[in-house]
């Protein structure tokens, strides 16, 4: 058996691009000033408009310089939206080199972009999936995180709430996180529990491992 290539470019650095937009964004009928929080969860991942841009008004890209957290700030993304009742998001996450990278994220091109592309226009009623230069890889972290939106595309408001609070204070203590979103300690075990949060961060877990023995060849 041939071995899987690395990239097609070789000597250029991996990255992950996701792209990604808001579902129904047109449904949505509430106060919920809905571009601005997604600009402000986008903007703990780099700057705009070279690492991240929205456009077309519910459409954005951003690039992650180190692909092993890429599925975590897409759970950090689905997350933060999901906080809010009406809204949700369908991401596409793309491996691969990046060969010119402008001044807007939007400009830029390579193979990680073509990547997060298509596998975003692939998308159904997926609204999370990877696609890398590994078909092997693909095939197993795209069936563990089809796994995980059984649970995670059920979310509620209050799940997602914690979930975000716990992925962006990974070191705090479930009593930490009771005082930030002053609730009873119990209730914060109760909602990771009931979001899932153990197994879906082990799912994180078994990608970023598998995606730093890729980078490692």
């Amino acid at each position: 058996m041939n071995p899987e290539p690395k990239s097609k470019h070789s000597e250029l650095p991996l990255v992950a691009v996701i792209t990604g937009d808001i579902i129904n964004s047109q449904a949505i009928k509430s106060e919920i000033d809905w571009n601005s929080e997604l600009q402000r969860l986008l903007s703990d991942f780099g700057n705009s408009p070279k690492d991240w841009q929205v456009y077309r008004g519910d459409s954005f890209q951003l690039v992650c310089y180190q692909p092993e957290n890429a599925l975590r700030i897409a759970l950090k993304l689905k997350a933060g939206l999901k906080q809010h009742k009406e809204l949700d998001v369908r991401m596409a996450i793309g491996i691969g080199s990046i060969e010119h990278h402008r001044e807007q994220v939007l400009q830029s091109s390579g193979e990680a972009f073509v990547n997060s592309g298509r596998k975003f226009d692939s998308l159904k009623k997926q609204t999370l999936a990877l696609k890398s230069p590994w078909q092997e890889f693909d095939e197993s972290i795209n069936l563990l995180i089809n796994l995980a939106l059984l649970t995670i595309d059920n979310w509620p408001e209050t799940s997602a709430e914690v979930v975000l609070a716990r992925l962006e204070h990974p070191e705090a203590t479930q009593k930490d996180i009771a005082a930030l979103l002053s609730i009873p300690q119990s209730r914060v075990s109760e909602r990771l529990s009931r979001a899932g949060y153990g197994p879906i961060m082990d799912a994180e877990e078994y990608y970023r491992e598998r995606i730093k023995e890729r980078l490692s060849l």
